[in-house]
């Protein structure tokens, strides 16, 4: 089967596609694309049977994909998010992975893929994500390299993640900053939400790090934050409203 690798963030980019090859001999990749209208273009000049799609792109939301062109391939979403639940059965995909992406996972999906059997039970793929048995259990400390040495860093002293030049950083409240092999998508599902908010596709946040927020036009905000970042921490326009509303009920 060919397949085309839809994701953003180049190392789950590399992992996801590292990993089809070695598991998978059958299946061929033959294409990745890392935004909305480069995935368009994409399709409309190339024919997959698979498509592993990440939702949250570089310029959007991959559902407007659907909207702009007729997309035959089976689809199999790959997110950190478990609120796209229902819209990914709405575009017929034949399944939905929650990141970071269990081996065990992956064979259903591939399965499926081979067997054109997708699913059809929208109350049965809601609870898959529902159930008590996907709830994760939240990082509380990470290791972390600084030169020779590898020390621990409990959650309870990061202030946020940033993602620069496809390097994600961990800055802590003593204005300290490390390294990290995760990307921000896999961040984002071993963080506790009520204690971490992903302002943007570039910045995990702590509430605990925010001093104050000034709005801005055009519906985004500016945080200033402890220990202060330069240029500056914003709140993409998207994400505002639901900030706000996390800031008011978040624990620090």
């Amino acid at each position: 089967m060919r397949v085309l690798i839809v994701e953003d963030e180049p190392m789950a980019q590399a992992n996801l596609s590292r990993t089809l090859q070695k598991y998978y001999p059958d299946l061929e990749i033959v294409g990745m694309t890392s935004s909305v209208s480069e995935t368009v273009e994409w399709l409309r000049n190339h024919s997959v049977d698979v498509i592993f799609m990440d939702v949250e792109l570089s310029d959007g939301n991959c559902f407007s994909i659907f909207q702009q062109i007729d997309v035959k391939a089976k689809i199999v979403m790959t997110t950190a998010y478990d609120n796209y639940a229902v819209k990914a059965f709405e575009v017929n995909s034949v399944d939905y992975l929650l990141k970071p992406i269990e081996k065990e996972d992956l064979d259903r999906a591939v399965q499926r893929c081979r067997t054109s059997a997708g699913i059809t039970d929208i109350s049965a793929l809601l609870s898959t994500f529902a159930g008590p048995q996907r709830q994760p259990d939240y990082r509380q400390k990470f290791m972390v390299r600084l030169n020779d040495k590898i020390l621990p860093v409990s959650v309870n002293d990061i202030a946020y993640f940033l993602s620069e030049d496809k390097v994600t950083w961990m800055f802590t409240s003593d204005g300290s900053k490390y390294v990290l092999d995760q990307s921000l998508d896999i961040l984002a599902s071993q963080l506790d939400p009520s204690r971490f908010f992903r302002i943007s596709r570039g910045c995990i946040i702590a509430s605990s790090a925010v001093r104050s927020i000034i709005k801005l036009q055009g519906g985004r905000l500016r945080i200033n934050a402890h220990p202060p970042y330069e240029p500056e921490i914003i709140v993409s326009r998207s994400r505002s409203d639901d900030f706000l509303q996390w800031m008011e009920n978040s624990v620090n």
